[in-house]
């Protein structure tokens, strides 16, 4: 009887110890495991941007195409959208607007810049600066074509791991119709701050779809327990085109076909490897490109069913396919005929990773209402400006229905090139012109005679956009 209240004592005393130092290792625990384990919540991102593919070049968007079946097993895997839209059909443009969420107008991101030449001011934070300073890892593997001076390099604007080039690949000494302007600078492959390649010759180029998928390949390897953004953006198929040897002459397309068969090696094996770590559930993956084909190079160039191409503000130039994987989210083989823009894609992404944007320094929306199951989602843009380098020319009504063309300057294909050489333009001016896209995808048939009022409601968008972006520049 004397023993066991005292044995209790301990006992008790024991306990109490025990919890003390489990509440103690528990909160040691949190604090090293704990935030990890939120971040990790957090979705991967991975954005495969091509360059001047064309709308028709894979599954699932021409049918009978059969050398692209990873797109097509890509696309029963995700919702495909065959109505997105780039501001504007040229590089430099087009990737500001994706990376920034904002419009041409805005940044004054026009056109292509050339090397050496200042780019993207750092006024406007790009989606690199954005998703690192919320602890994602950020890489870039592909083309910038954003600046290419002290500051404005990739390395400089949010990316941790870089590698590639910092403009176009057809700016080199072996440019078809002007060496001499555009290789009065080497074509030089930079990885991570540091020039690699100084001076590319054509086998450089056809190792480059390879090296990108490779520096892709491991960036997932090595940050598979860290929430990370990726961005792929390809130099293919924009001319030059060029295949690996492991490519060469496999499509039975002609050199085209190989170009674009490999780029969807390159997205199946993205996408395996988001698999194979175990990613795939939380990782949303984007595939479209930056607009549409330059059809001017023929045999070339890829192939879009809509009318023009690169740099016109047609539908053959701002209008690509889009594939968005988010199995948490979307249902595989899904598909969406909604209007959306690539300035829609930074506020999507950083509402699904809980990221505050200032919603006063952009131009997009969120569209997470569209990857899910709200049928009842109406898309926030009243409109989308499309411009052409420095023109305000076109806009799209927020439903993709309608769109009104400004008057204005732009050139029409009228000989097409083959093997490398580019054909020839027409220079012609449109009129003003209202197009029911929906019922003439193939902008012909002029309707702003018929609809004066939503000519009216699309002209007073314009109007308001214009001063708002472009005032007396214009």
């Amino acid at each position: 009887m004397f023993f066991e209240p005292i044995q209790m004592k301990i006992v008790r005393k024991t306990n109490h110890k025990i919890l003390g130092l489990t509440i103690l290792l528990c909160l040691f625990v949190f604090e090293i495991y704990g935030q990890d384990a939120v971040r990790a919540k957090k979705p991967n991102i991975v954005i495969i941007f091509l360059d001047d593919a064309g709308w028709g070049d894979f599954e699932p968007f021409d049918k009978s195409i059969t050398y692209t079946p990873n797109m097509q097993q890509l696309s029963g895997e995700s919702k495909v959208f065959s109505n997105f839209y780039v501001p504007q059909a040229v590089c430099s443009a087009s990737r500001a607007a994706l990376l920034t969420g904002c419009y041409p107008g805005r940044t004054k991101m026009f056109g292509a810049i050339a090397p050496r030449e200042p780019g993207l001011s750092t006024d406007f934070k790009t989606m690199g600066e954005i998703f690192k300073a919320e602890g994602y890892k950020t890489a870039l593997f592909g083309k910038w074509h954003l600046g290419d001076v002290d500051g404005e390099r990739p390395w400089d604007r949010g990316f941790d791991e870089t590698a590639g080039l910092l403009y176009s690949h057809d700016m080199w000494k072996y440019h078809p119709e002007e060496p001499e302007v555009w290789g009065k600078y080497p074509l030089q492959f930079w990885e991570n701050g540091k020039v690699l390649i100084p001076d590319m010759e054509p086998a450089d180029q056809k190792t480059l779809t390879r090296r990108y998928t490779q520096y892709a390949v491991d960036f997932i390897h090595h940050n598979k327990d860290n929430p990370f953004l990726l961005y792929v953006p390809h130099n293919m198929p924009h001319v030059p085109i060029y295949a690996s040897d492991n490519f060469a002459g496999k499509s039975g397309m002609g050199l085209y076909g190989d170009v674009v068969m490999e780029l969807d090696w390159s997205i199946g094996r993205i996408n395996q490897t988001l698999k194979d770590e175990g990613l795939e559930d939380n990782t949303i993956l984007i595939v479209t490109t930056d607009n549409g084909p330059w059809i001017v190079y023929g045999n070339h160039a890829g192939k879009t069913p809509f009318r023009e191409g690169k740099t016109t503000s047609f539908d053959g130039g701002v209008k690509s396919g889009m594939l968005i994987k988010y199995p948490k989210m979307i249902k595989g083989g899904s598909f969406s005929e909604a209007t959306l823009c690539s300035i829609d894609i930074l506020p999507t992404l950083a509402e699904l990773a809980g990221i505050k944007l200032d919603t006063e320094k952009i131009d997009g929306k969120s569209m997470v209402g569209l990857l899910g199951k709200d049928e009842a989602f109406k898309n926030p843009q009243q409109y989308y400006a499309i411009s052409n380098l420095k023109e305000l020319q076109s806009m799209i009504s927020g439903d993709g229905e309608w769109k009104l063309h400004v008057e204005h300057p732009y050139r029409t294909l009228i000989k097409e090139g083959a093997d490398r050489m580019p054909g020839s333009y027409e220079n012609k001016i449109l009129e003003a012109s209202l197009f029911n896209l929906k019922k003439d995808p193939f902008e012909r048939f002029n309707l702003i005679r018929e609809q004066p009022e939503i000519a009216k409601r699309l002209m007073m968008y314009y109007k308001e956009h214009f001063k708002k972006f472009y005032g007396k520049q214009h």
